[in-house]
């Protein structure tokens, strides 16, 4: 019984009444950070209180899919409490981008304290689809190397920027702690490109995690068709608006027409039809048992379902429709210091879900 509850996504809601939560992350002390998309940073007690909201955020453009999106909090986070946060940054006129921030999250938690933008997206453009905004600490062997990754859309209505270099639309973008540019990065002296570049031709990047394999790894958005998991590698062009296994959404080609080419990195796996994933995290833990450690979980706007993904020599081999009975679009998925699983649902009346292990 316990395993088949368990197979079926068993849960407890820890909060409700979150509205349009976008993210979560941890704190030391059990409690929760929780971003909602109009524009509001919540912390979560951990018996579910939610508290009035995080006082000190910048002016967030909250408009269509834009708004206040992804959090993280530093891995060293217990020492000088730094978290980071992504969100639409308004500029003149119309238009907005996707930008990153840090700041010190008060003793009291709440307030920001010291928020800098470490980076903005170029150029701004008058649209309110496609921020991406997936931040992700990059490891490298098991160690922080002081550096960020960003996931940064198309903004849909420029996706022939995703293959320009002298854009950030359509990319993944790396940059340091304090905003500086790694000296590694791909496209560091390049004439004409921007040096925050890692990988280009995305189109809209909505999950991101570093894998047990020590990379990164990432999902992005088809039109109709053609979700992708992408791992993206330095100064990769990965075929976005060139190639695609999905159709515009009036159902003609995309680019070529075809679903790759020479010279563009495949997709490790494509959904068709979509299923329009965010968030996504490995399960490194061993609190579901020895089948679900090493898998990669995936949250379905769409389908409304938490994907369980079997990977077995760097491929999909199964995958599992978990928490079906929430009825509501999973927005994010981050496995906790506790060693389980927990998502947050995008609806008006959102939730802070807590996937429970076998009994």
């Amino acid at each position: 019984m316990a395993q088949r509850a368990a197979e079926a996504g068993e849960y407890e809601t820890v909060a409700s009444g979150l509205q349009h939560p976008w993210a979560v992350a941890f704190l030391p002390d059990g409690r929760f950070l929780v971003t909602e998309r109009p524009g509001r940073l919540r912390v979560v007690e951990a018996d579910g209180r939610i508290q009035p909201p995080v006082k000190g955020l910048p002016d967030v453009a909250a408009r269509g899919q834009g708004g206040l999106l992804d959090v993280v909090t530093d891995s060293e986070f217990a020492r000088h409490r730094t978290i980071y946060f992504c969100y639409a940054e308004p500029g003149p006129g119309n238009t907005n981008s996707t930008a990153l921030a840090r700041a010190r999250l008060s003793d009291d938690a709440t307030r920001l304290e010291d928020v800098r933008v470490i980076f903005s997206q170029q150029p701004k453009v008058s649209s309110t689809a496609h921020f991406g905004c997936r931040i992700v600490e990059r490891m490298v062997d098991g160690k922080p190397d002081g550096t960020l990754f960003l996931t940064l859309g198309d903004r849909f209505s420029r996706r022939d920027d995703a293959p320009l270099l002298s854009s950030h639309l359509g990319k993944i973008v790396r940059v340091g702690k304090d905003g500086s540019v790694p000296r590694d990065n791909p496209f560091v002296g390049k004439a004409g490109a921007l040096p925050e570049i890692w990988s280009y031709g995305h189109r809209n990047g909505q999950g991101a995690t570093m894998g047990p394999d020590g990379r990164l790894w990432m999902h992005e958005h088809g039109a109709q068709g053609g979700d992708e998991i992408n791992l993206p590698e330095p100064g990769r062009h990965y075929g976005w608006p060139q190639v695609s296994f999905g159709v515009n959404y009036d159902g003609s080609p995309i680019g070529s027409g075809k679903a790759s080419a020479p010279g563009l990195a495949p997709p490790l796996h494509h959904w068709t039809p979509s299923i329009a994933p965010s968030g996504m995290a490995f399960l490194t833990s061993d609190r579901y048992g020895a089948a679900w450690k090493g898998n990669l979980f995936v949250g379905s706007l769409k389908m409304q379902y938490l994907n369980r993904i079997e990977l077995k020599g760097g491929k999909v081999v199964a995958e599992h429709k978990l928490l079906q009975g929430l009825g509501q679009r999973i927005r994010d998925v981050r496995q906790g210091p506790d060693g389980l699983l927990y998502v947050v649902t995008d609806d008006p009346q959102g939730r802070l879900v807590r996937v429970l292990p076998n009994s």
